[in-house]
């Protein structure tokens, strides 16, 4: 075995992968630097904190949000309600979660697809956007709680520290509805305040979230 056979197969680990050792900015031609990555937070995204629901009525972030990052992601994984067929929404706070409040012009539309092929379609949902409301923001409705039903998608709120600025949020969830479909929700508005938002609520229109996962992340600023 000649000597760069030999070192190059030094760098190699057990499962056939290179090490990280192995690249370096001398060893590839023609790269002048590598950007940094932090394994802990995926380089650009920090995870802040984990909630895991058990039948919960709610699941509320008083903490982690503010003027730290410009953007927060909030992650949704396998989310399911005890009742059938209810809305899961949100609603933001300025007071650490005393109230959740905040008045909110949004909109709503969604794409669905039936298993049996008998129907699809986009539709806008007059029914789920809110215009000067206080009340809670769908971002899925008709949510099933069989067993294997649940949602899942993520929410970025930017720069909820703002005195400035409304508060604006965008949303993409899929669920598993009661009508056994995939339907993908897009929702989008404001927070109409100028004053910070601190906490977040989710919860279900009715009765208790039974199992799911919600993170917070924080998107690192350039």
């Amino acid at each position: 075995m000649g000597s760069i056979t030999r070192s190059f197969a030094n760098n190699i680990g057990s499962s056939g992968i290179l090490l990280a050792s192995a690249v370096t900015n001398a060893t590839v031609e023609d790269v002048t630097s590598f950007s940094s990555a932090s394994s802990a937070s995926g380089g650009t995204l920090v995870l802040i904190s984990t909630q895991t629901a058990s039948s919960s009525a709610t699941i509320s972030f008083t903490s982690g949000l503010n003027s730290t990052y410009d953007e927060y992601i909030f992650k949704f994984i396998n989310v399911r309600p005890a009742t059938d067929s209810v809305q899961f929404q949100f609603n933001l706070s300025t007071d650490g979660g005393s109230n959740y409040n905040v008045t909110k012009t949004t909109t709503y539309f969604n794409a669905y697809h039936f298993e049996d092929d008998t129907d699809a379609a986009l539709t806008y949902q007059s029914t789920y956007h809110l215009a000067q409301s206080t009340s809670d923001q769908p971002l899925v409705d008709a949510q099933g709680n069989g067993a294997d039903e649940s949602m899942v998608g993520s929410m970025s709120l930017f720069n909820p520290s703002s005195t400035t600025y409304v508060k604006h949020f965008i949303s993409n969830c899929n669920r598993y509805f009661s009508g056994n479909a995939s339907a993908n929700n897009f929702v989008a508005g404001y927070g109409n305040t100028t004053s910070a938002v601190n906490a977040i609520r989710f919860q279900f229109s009715s009765g208790n979230i039974d199992d799911g996962i919600i993170k917070l992340y924080g998107v690192k600023k350039s």
